[in-house]
């Protein structure tokens, strides 16, 4: 069987056309991100996107840098079939999660290449088509309506909204979209800005003006407000910062203090995701794939999570949109819709890369 060879980091750059903006603090004018190559003994080459997030988890390119370091002579020579001795690996390094997830994706795709196959030959879908969605960050009311009727053009037909930093303003904000986009569907992402005490008045109100969902309303460390927000059923909620790992995954089951869960490949590779979403299945609960801000590359690989058994929502496949540029040609949407047969037509384009490359 080949073995793991070589391991390399490559980063690079793209402008978004704006920034985005989200939280009570965070900022990102750029896609500043690493390429990660595995190189297996027997040639066979698989890639994935590091997604660079300080202020979520605490990763930088210093920090990928020295953890890869760090797990080189670990991974060199592990056999890239051997799964339990890779992951046994990666789950002794803790946190770390944009360098682990891209590690695991890289795996996937360069061992599937060793099999004769490509990462979607052998992450086969459970359906022909997902819906997508469109991150759309704080911003004044007119970059965010020309940022919405960008992503519309481009078939896009549900929007997730950052909310949180002027919780009237974001009012005003989601009338404003409702009525300049009838046949769009959105929900919002508070990324834990409201307090226990407010949640409640929030959520209704949301719930009055039609939006489908809100993502992390609440503190992750707010354990039993968040139980018992979600068993007042006011609107459905999102699990993403609360759940990014399979433990903590089985935390929030045992508690129940969510609906949705938004599983992020850029952070839990195939594995964990795979792993996750089955937990999330058995329990009866719904699920969407988050993109993490990637460029059209990353979207791509965690595009085929989104065709798996279980992911019942509108998956956030859209972000590449915001990129001035890209290394992959990702197909178009059709309606507000990503089907399977564009998907596969794909590819990585090297000139294109290079062109990023730093």
């Amino acid at each position: 069987m080949p073995a793991i060879k070589d391991l390399r980091l490559i980063p690079f750059s793209i402008p978004l056309r704006a920034p985005l903006r989200w939280g009570r603090a965070s900022e990102m004018a750029a896609l500043e991100h690493a390429l990660l190559e595995v190189e297996l003994s027997d040639g066979s080459l698989g890639r994935a996107e590091v997604a660079i997030r300080p202020t979520i988890y605490g990763e930088t390119l210093g920090s990928v840098r020295s953890g890869l370091e760090y797990l080189r002579p670990k991974l060199l020579g592990l056999e890239a079939e051997d799964q339990d001795a890779i992951r046994a690996v990666l789950e002794a390094f803790p946190f770390n999660y944009g360098l682990k997830g891209a590690l695991d994706t890289a795996l996937w795709e360069a061992w599937a290449r060793s099999e004769g196959e490509e990462l979607h030959q052998v992450l086969k879908p459970a359906k022909h088509r997902v819906r997508v969605a469109y991150i759309l960050g704080m911003a004044s009311e007119e970059e965010m309506l020309a940022d919405a009727q960008m992503a519309h053009g481009a078939g896009v037909r549900v929007f997730k909204v950052k909310v949180g930093r002027d919780l009237e303003e974001d009012r005003k904000k989601l009338l404003r979209l409702r009525e300049a986009f009838p046949d769009v569907e959105l929900y919002a992402d508070a990324n834990e800005t409201l307090s226990p005490k407010e949640a409640e008045a929030y959520l209704k109100a949301w719930r009055e003006m039609g939006l489908l969902y809100v993502e992390e309303p609440l503190p992750v460390e707010e354990v039993l407000a968040r139980k018992a927000l979600k068993s007042k059923g006011l609107l459905p909620l999102i699990a993403d910062d609360s759940a990014m790992t399979p433990r903590d995954l089985r935390r929030e089951l045992a508690l129940d203090t969510f609906d949705i869960l938004n599983l992020k490949p850029a952070r839990t590779g195939v594995t964990w995701t795979l792993e996750m979403l089955a937990l999330a299945r058995e329990k009866g609960k719904r699920a969407m794939v988050g993109s993490q801000a990637q460029s059209s590359f990353g979207a791509y690989q965690s595009a085929l999570l989104a065709f798996q058994q279980g992911v019942t929502e509108p998956s956030e496949l859209a972000f590449h949109l915001k990129a001035e540029g890209g290394f992959l040609d990702f197909p178009a949407f059709r309606e507000g819709w990503l089907y399977w047969e564009d998907l596969v037509e794909a590819r990585f384009q090297e000139e294109a890369f290079l062109r990023y490359a730093r």
